[in-house]
């Protein structure tokens, strides 16, 4: 089968992916092997690819937004073959840690993930764990659906830590594949969205999906903001959105990654008891939730389909702001 691996991590000019040729996995206990359907193209595999977060196994394949067939169940599964299963970014938790027991599996310090410590679906196949896979949207397309499965998953949970009161006032920083899926939320559960972001293009996806106003990522906000989000992976940007906070306004930070942040003044960014929360995972109910809430709402998921053949090209093109809405793989396209 045709895989891509992490050779040697750096910025995409420098060619950090290989296409190789792989023998087809083949399951475990409690594993399922995938045919492939689509697999979205995440800014985590970029920080993967590029070394922002050193890849856990050599040569590693990514893509942890996978739609997949399942060909065939490794003994104890609760999927057999025929099923349209979903892989995410959590692969496997250790389920008895404290963090586990008490439901925040997300912290759980033996954590794997997908694209990461396992190969992912940057492929033509990939094996996953039956307990880590979701059941998907049957009204939702195969492009449509994988990038819910982390830029959603993810945005999902960042709107949560946001702590946005009903009919409140959201700023969003960067407008990607997981920042227009959140707003979307948002808007559908009575929130003001005000969207903040470099690309022109993207400022008029905002505006077309139902954003109050849409603005580049340092203008100020038209009013005082309860609550944000910050997607983009820039520390600078950290200070901008408390500056517009409300009192008691509260920021969640959602990458994995996050550049430095530059200093920040106690009275003006952090006083009147604004909060910053980081935004660690997923656990598999805010998944489920997430998916259950999608498949009811019909979200306008925007992507940019690609080639299997071309992930390098889709990851360099993430990389370069050039991807309206989340980028695609489907093999065969």
């Amino acid at each position: 089968m045709k895989a891509w691996a992490v050779r040697t991590p750096g910025p995409m000019p420098t060619r950090p992916l290989a296409l190789v040729e792989r023998a087809v996995p083949e399951p475990g206990p409690g594993e399922l092997l995938l045919r492939v359907l689509a697999c979205g193209v995440c800014r985590t595999d970029l920080h993967i690819a590029e070394g922002d977060l050193p890849p856990h196994r050599p040569d590693v394949t990514p893509g942890h937004e996978i739609v997949g067939l399942v060909e065939a169940a490794g003994p104890d599964c609760r999927h057999v073959p025929g099923d349209r299963v979903g892989v995410a970014w959590l692969r496997a938790t250790c389920g008895s840690c404290a963090y586990c027991r008490r439901g925040a599996e997300n912290l759980c310090p033996s954590s794997r993930y997908t694209g990461w410590d396992a190969h992912g679906g940057y492929a033509e196949y990939t094996v996953a764990p039956d307990a880590y896979v979701y059941d998907l949207p049957a009204r939702l397309t195969d492009a449509e659906v994988a990038p819910l499965l982390c830029a959603g998953i993810i945005g999902y949970r960042a709107l949560r830590r946001a702590a946005l009161p009903p009919g409140g006032r959201l700023g969003i920083w960067g407008f990607g594949g997981s920042a227009h899926l959140a707003a979307q939320i948002a808007i559908a559960e009575g929130a003001e969205v005000h969207v903040f972001t470099r690309g022109a293009a993207a400022r008029e996806l905002a505006l077309a999906l139902g954003a109050a106003s849409a603005a580049d990522s340092v203008d100020p906000a038209p009013e005082p903001l309860h609550s944000a989000i910050v997607f983009a992976p820039a520390g600078g940007l950290v200070p901008v959105a408390l500056a517009q906070l409300d009192r008691g306004g509260v920021l969640a930070i959602a990458g994995i990654y996050l550049s430095d942040i530059p200093a920040i003044d106690y009275e003006r960014h952090l006083f009147q008891e604004r909060e910053i929360r980081s935004v660690t995972a997923n656990t598999r109910a805010d998944g489920e939730e997430f998916l259950r809430l999608a498949g009811r709402l019909k979200l306008a998921v925007t992507t940019t389909a690609y080639d299997l053949g071309a992930a390098d090209r889709a990851l360099a093109d993430l990389a370069d702001g050039r991807v309206r809405g989340a980028a695609v793989l489907i093999p065969g396209s």
